[in-house]
């Protein structure tokens, strides 16, 4: 995801190989001035930090470190707004009543549900959706759909106005004590003055604890001065970036705190629900430097993985006794925890894999497909026991999966391996063996060594 300007920090920073080198200096800034260029980030803020990071390395004394400690505490502060709230914060008495707002395109209904989901799922709170996009053709509808699939209620009505709408969901809020309500306003194909009028009466109505300004990373600079025209007709507290996955580039998100003079709280990091990451502005940089995220990651499987269950499934693994249920219990469990790209750049050193490894999915990817379909077509006792698969029992399942027998060898055989590979690792030195098994997967590749992150 901040692949592109990962690569940009590390050839400016490996420009420098001396102590008091200023020719290598100026060669650093210079990398890093026209790679934040080409990355879309505003020419005034680059400029600002280049010179603010030139100047802090001299003083401190030119060399790779002092560069890297400039540049870490420098785009800190270009992140950070002093004051303003990081993440997602609750309103001292409940329920927090948040709007969407947003032009249409932006992925804003989308993003209510993944807003949705993340407060469900990791902070486990009680939301409540507000249909109030009356505008567009299907929207109620997608939300709809999007509150099914997640399990959280919603209040709408295409035939009522939004802001009765509103005022009926927050009576049913404060009535069956929800904790969240987040309305999704309408938004039009461009700023015009009936979209203005609307969402100022809707947040009269509402009187939400939070304006959220939905942009689209795709449109660059645009999602910028959009945002500072809603600020500035609506006011909004905070700005969430949708489709940033998708976007090369990335500089929208290092230049839009400084230029709109709001926080950026969360960031779309893919397509499916749990792909919604808070925005927190020492934290991003440590993935920027390819240091990873080691708080969000602990965050997202506290959520995700059943304590209980975690505990259950460590015995079964030592005992060398993982099935497939067990299986495809994990695989549910990776669901919830979002992009697996994401996920892998929180991994201190690991955001050279999670380049090499793509847009990996999990869940639709054709071997995940092949290896579920068999497993659909196992008895209860085959699931439990795959010793049991003889080559009768093989050729069925191979039947009822539409695959051929070699193919349901060979994944037996690397169930069989994945299984002695975990047991192994689950002993003594099974740490040691899995950071070694990481080296030599990512080639030596990666992020900034650790070591100059002290």
């Amino acid at each position: 995801m901040f692949d592109t300007l990962t690569d940009s920090f590390k050839n400016a920073i490996n420009k420098i190989r001396f102590h008091d080198d200023e020719k290598a200096l100026k060669k650093a800034t210079t990398e890093l001035k026209k790679s934040l260029l080409k990355s879309d980030v505003h020419h005034k803020v680059v400029k600002e930090l280049v010179t603010d990071v030139e100047r802090e390395t001299k003083l401190a004394g030119i060399g790779k470190e002092n560069f890297l400690k400039a540049l870490q505490r420098k785009l800190t502060e270009l992140l950070t707004i002093e004051g303003a709230p990081k993440g997602f914060v609750f309103a001292s008495k409940p329920p927090t009543v948040v709007m969407m707002i947003g032009l249409q395109g932006s992925g804003k209904t989308t993003t209510t549900g993944k807003l949705a989901y993340f407060l469900k799922e990791q902070k486990k709170k009680k939301v409540l959706i507000v249909a109030a996009d009356l505008q567009r053709l299907a929207a109620v509808e997608q939300l709809r759909q999007i509150a099914d699939q997640i399990d959280v209620a919603l209040v709408a009505d295409e035939k009522s106005e939004p802001v009765e709408i509103v005022k009926r969901g927050l009576e049913k809020a404060e009535k069956e004590l929800y904790d969240v309500v987040l309305i999704d306003t309408a938004g039009r194909l461009a700023i015009d003055e009936p979209l203005m009028e609307e969402l100022a009466r809707v947040k009269e109505a509402a009187q939400p604890d939070e304006l959220f300004y939905v942009a689209d990373a795709m449109t660059g600079q645009d999602a910028v001065r959009t945002a500072q025209t809603f600020k500035e007709k609506v006011g909004i507290t905070g700005v969430i970036l949708t489709k940033y996955d998708g976007d090369s580039k990335g500089g929208i998100a290092l230049g839009l705190t400084k230029q709109v003079g709001v926080p950026l709280r969360f960031i779309g990091a893919g397509e499916k629900m749990p792909d919604l990451e808070q925005f927190i502005p020492d934290r991003i940089v440590s993935r920027l430097m390819g240091a990873g995220d080691v708080e969000s990651l602990a965050e997202k499987a506290a959520a995700a993985i059943d304590p209980k269950k975690a505990k259950e499934m460590t015995r079964k693994i030592k005992k060398g006794q993982f099935n497939f249920n067990d299986f495809l219990e994990q695989m549910e469990q990776m669901k919830k925890l979002g992009n697996m790209k994401s996920l892998l750049s929180m991994i201190p050193g690991m955001s050279g894999m999670a380049k090499q490894l793509g847009d990996l999915d999990l869940e639709n990817s054709e071997e995940i497909k092949q290896i579920k379909a068999m497993i659909n077509s196992m008895t209860p006792k085959e699931r439990e026991n795959p010793d049991l698969l003889n080559n009768m029992r093989k050729r069925r399942i191979a039947k009822g999966a539409g695959l051929d027998q070699m193919q349901v060898n060979r994944v037996l055989k690397q169930f069989k391996n994945a299984a002695k590979m975990a047991k192994k690792l689950s002993g003594k030195g099974g740490m040691k063996q899995m950071q070694e098994m990481m080296k030599q997967m990512q080639g030596g590749g990666g992020g900034i060594p650790p070591g100059l992150m002290r």
